[in-house]
């Protein structure tokens, strides 16, 4: 970033390729996997487990069932709010309020580095 701007701030997250997205929807590793992989965050995927840690929903856990990097929301498959209309929505949240407890290792090229 390079204007103090918040309009440029926005503009330029709201501009942003989708691979540069990509590391903005990384989140910090419980003490337990910061020790195992000497690591302090990584980047979300789904089927990693996480722990929200503000807002409303704050100390429920869940799965990642859906990362949308266009518009840098994660949704948690356990936590589900009710609209007006009684129909259940998945709630949208934000990469630096999860932690994450236990990672989806399917992929062996997660952790390994470059």
């Amino acid at each position: 970033m390079i204007s103090k701007k918040p309009r440029k701030q926005r503009k330029s997250l709201y501009n942003a390729s989708l691979h540069t997205k990509q590391n903005l929807l990384a989140g910090h590793l419980s003490p337990e996997l910061r020790k195992k992989y000497t690591k302090r965050s990584i980047t979300l995927r789904k089927g990693d487990s996480v722990k929200v840690m503000r807002g409303q929903y704050a100390g429920k856990s869940g799965k990642i069932s859906l990362v949308n990097l266009g518009k840098q929301v994660i949704h948690i498959g356990d936590i589900l709010r009710k609209k007006k209309d009684g129909s259940e929505i998945a709630v949208k949240f934000n990469s630096s309020n999860l932690l994450v407890t236990d990672l989806n290792l399917e992929d062996d090229r997660r952790l390994k580095h470059k």
